[in-house]
């Protein structure tokens, strides 16, 4: 981490981040369960360290850590230095895991413990949804199946970047707190998983390309059009802050405005258009 602190020119919070993230990995190894992965985030001027492992039970702070009496305490100590190192520390819970994550400080370690953390818990969305009451099918005609799982990856890691610098740094970049309560809406009216089942077994059949009928809720299309110009926000925003998580490439975005833009288009019940990968032959 000391190296990675560096190579963004940050190495004045080198000592609190090597420190803090000693603490964390020892925490997962000691109570968590694998997976466990550390990787930074946020922007040059916030940076943000994670460390994830497998178990969603949240990490545990002892309060009483600076006191006499607690000094030889191993119960929340650890937790305890990564309050001390960092100006804002958090975990969010999933059902799968957890993230345990701090912006490291430049300051010497804090003798007493007054950064609660800010705990969230999130569900991650159903794999399958209630019927439709007015249903609408749109087909997507020659989806490319790489294409498709590159932009499906980079559209979660997107909202969780965001999700996680609202958390973290809501005052700072206030514009990820809303980007961050779009992708949640979109989420409720549109699953993003929503005819996944089918580019799994082209991928497994080892096909390149496919051919996908989607049933959508004909009302969440208007928030799907909004989607595209969310999406486009998101990337400039990513630019613009300097944030430490990968823009799309130009290829991806015009991969995320063909596929999205497709449901617009048949919402108005035009036909559909093929894809880039239609022309090398789609699979039903």
């Amino acid at each position: 981490m000391v190296e990675a602190c560096r190579g963004i020119g940050r190495e004045d919070l080198a000592d609190c981040a090597e420190l803090a993230v000693s603490e964390l990995v020892t925490n997962s190894l000691l109570h968590g369960l694998p997976p466990i992965v550390v990787r930074l985030g946020g922007t040059v001027a916030h940076p943000r360290i994670e460390v994830s492992d497998g178990s969603p039970d949240p990490p545990s702070l002892n309060p009483r850590m600076a006191e006499d009496d607690e000094l030889l305490s191993t119960i929340g100590r650890g937790l305890g230095l990564v309050a001390s190192c960092s100006t804002v520390w958090g975990a969010r819970i999933l059902a799968e895991g957890k993230v345990v994550w701090f912006v490291p400080s430049t300051m010497q370690l804090s003798e007493r413990i007054h950064r609660p953390g800010r705990i969230q818990y999130e569900g991650e969305p159903p794999d399958t949804d209630p019927a439709p009451k007015e249903p609408a099918t749109i087909r997507i005609l020659g989806l490319p199946t790489a294409t498709y799982t590159a932009f499906r990856q980079h559209y979660r890691e997107i909202r969780r970047e965001l999700s996680l610098l609202a958390l973290a740094s809501e005052e700072t970049y206030p514009t990820a707190a809303t980007l961050s309560e779009l992708f949640l809406l979109f989420e409720h009216d549109f699953r993003l998983n929503s005819g996944s089942s089918a580019v799994e077994r082209a991928l497994a059949t080892g096909g390149d390309v496919v051919d996908v009928d989607i049933i959508v809720e004909r009302s969440s299309i208007p928030t799907i059009a909004q989607m595209i110009d969310v999406l486009e926000l998101a990337n400039e925003f990513c630019r613009t802050e300097r944030l430490l998580s990968v823009a799309a490439s130009p290829a991806l975005r015009e991969f995320s405005r063909w596929y999205l833009g497709e449901f617009v288009r048949q919402g108005r019940r035009l036909p559909p258009t093929p894809g880039p990968g239609a022309t090398r032959g789609a699979q039903p």
